[in-house]
C-alpha cells in the first residue's frame, strides 16, 4: 500500500528546482502525493506536478544555460520592478497550456501576498498561470500583480512554507521541503559554462539582481540578503509551529535566485536530500 503524502513546497528562487528531485524520489520510494501547497517557486513546481505536467517542464528547464536565463529577462522601465516576469510564462504556455486549479487531478493551493492589506491570498481555483505570476513576484525584482483592487507580491514574504494551506486528510504524512536549510553540501560547478563575452555580459546583471552577498553595498544585494534573512526566520517558525512528519532541507546557499541553468545539479540535490531524509524517517 502506498503511503499518502500532503506535500508543502517552500519559496526560494532557483533552489526550488530541488523540489523536482524530491518529488521524483518520493514517487520512486512508493509515496503517493495526494495534495500540494506551494509558495513562489514552490507554486510553480507544485502546480505543475498537480496538473501532471512536471515532466515536460523538467525536460525544458534541464536544457538551460546562462544565455537562456538572460533571454527570459524581460526588463521594464517601471519604478516598481526590474522585470515584467511574463516572457518565461508565455514560453511555458506554448507546451503547457493553462489549467484552472480546481480542475487539477491533485488538490493544489498557491500562496501570494496582498501587500496593501498585509495578508495572504490563497489560490485554490482559477488560472494556474495567474496564481503563479502573483506568487513569484519578488518585490523590487518582478513587477507586482494587480488583483481584485489590491496588489500581490511573492507568497514567501508572509508565508514561505504554507503548511496550513495543504489539504491534508487523516493518515496523510505531512512532508515539507524547506529551501532555507543550513549549508551541508556544495553544488558542483555547472557543466555547461558560457565563456568570454557572454559571461562578461550576463554575470554582472545576475549578480546585481540576485546576489545575497552581505558584504556588497549594492542596493539589490542588500535587499536580497535582508529579505532572505527574514523569510528564513519565518520558515523556521512555521515548521516549529506545525511540526510536520518529515522535513527535507535544501541548503539555503545552494543556488542564487536566478541560477536556473543549474537545473540538473539542483534536481540531483533534491533527490539525494529526500533519500537521506526518508532513510532517517
Amino acid at each position: 500500500m502506498k503511503r499518502n503524502v500532503a506535500l508543502v513546497l517552500s519559496s526560494g528562487g532557483s533552489r526550488g528546482l530541488a523540489h523536482i528531485g524530491v518529488i521524483h524520489e518520493l514517487v520512486k520510494q512508493g509515496f503517493q502525493i495526494t495534495s500540494v501547497s506551494g509558495s513562489s517557486i514552490g507554486t510553480v513546481i507544485g502546480g505543475l506536478y498537480a496538473m501532471g505536467k512536471l515532466h515536460e517542464y523538467t525536460k525544458w528547464v534541464s536544457t538551460f544555460n546562462k544565455m537562456d536565463v538572460w533571454g527570459f529577462m524581460d526588463f521594464t522601465l517601471t519604478t516598481n520592478g526590474l522585470l515584467k516576469g511574463e516572457r518565461v510564462f508565455d514560453k511555458m504556455k506554448t507546451f503547457i497550456p493553462d489549467m484552472n486549479i480546481e480542475d487539477m487531478p491533485i488538490p493544489f493551493a498557491a500562496v501570494a501576498t496582498d501587500i496593501l492589506h498585509e495578508k495572504e491570498v490563497v489560490f485554490t481555483k482559477g488560472s494556474f498561470y495567474e496564481a503563479v505570476r502573483a506568487s513569484v513576484a519578488i518585490p523590487a525584482v518582478f513587477t507586482p500583480v494587480k488583483y481584485n483592487n489590491t496588489i500581490l507580491v511573492d507568497g514567501g514574504i508572509l508565508n514561505p512554507i504554507p503548511i496550513e494551506h495543504v489539504r491534508r486528510k487523516n493518515g496523510d504524512i505531512l512532508i515539507v521541503v524547506n529551501l532555507y536549510g543550513e549549508k551541508k553540501v556544495d553544488i558542483p560547478n555547472e557543466k555547461n559554462i558560457d565563456n568570454g563575452y557572454l559571461n562578461r555580459l550576463i554575470n554582472p546583471l545576475l549578480t546585481l539582481i540576485s546576489t545575497g552577498d552581505k558584504s556588497s553595498k549594492g542596493y539589490y544585494s542588500l535587499l536580497s540578503s535582508t529579505t532572505s534573512a527574514m523569510i528564513q526566520k519565518i520558515a523556521e517558525l512555521n515548521i516549529e509551529k506545525h511540526k510536520p512528519d518529515l522535513v527535507i532541507n535544501i541548503p539555503h546557499d545552494s543556488a542564487s535566485t536566478f541560477d536556473f541553468y543549474k537545473a540538473k545539479e539542483l534536481i540531483e540535490l533534491g533527490e539525494s536530500a529526500a533519500k537521506e531524509a526518508i532513510t532517517n524517517y
